[in-house]
């Protein structure tokens, strides 16, 4: 992956959240995509922080644009790897996330592990 693929992957997944649209957010994951994420944890109940599988991604976007219809993400710095991407970046209530994503072949992201700073 290069810079410019990074920020221009970055600047459409941003894109994609802040449009609510939930098909055009579920475009950028893989059939089977694996996320990990303590707000995991928070809506759907699950000590393992585990979602796995586009179905169940898609089911747990859903409930929370729902939670959070104010949701808005502003990018603040992207680092990349050769089949990765880190996306730090803050919402509309000022938390930073950092999103380590790992891409597949097809340029999907396969594997995601967030982290929060509050």
């Amino acid at each position: 992956m290069t810079e410019s693929e990074a920020r221009e992957f970055a600047s459409i997944w941003v894109a994609a959240w802040n449009s609510h649209e939930l098909e055009l957010i579920m475009s950028h994951y893989d059939v089977d995509v694996v996320l990990i994420s303590p707000v995991v944890v928070r809506i759907l109940d699950n000590p393992s922080g585990t979602v796995e599988g586009a179905t169940a991604l898609r089911n747990y976007f859903k409930r929370g644009l729902e939670l959070y219809p104010n949701l808005q993400f502003e990018l603040l710095d992207v680092m990349w790897g050769l089949f990765s991407i880190v996306l730090y970046y803050k919402n509309q209530k000022g938390t930073r996330t950092a999103e380590f994503m790992e891409l597949g072949k097809n340029g999907k992201i396969v594997r995601v592990i967030a982290n929060y700073n509050g």
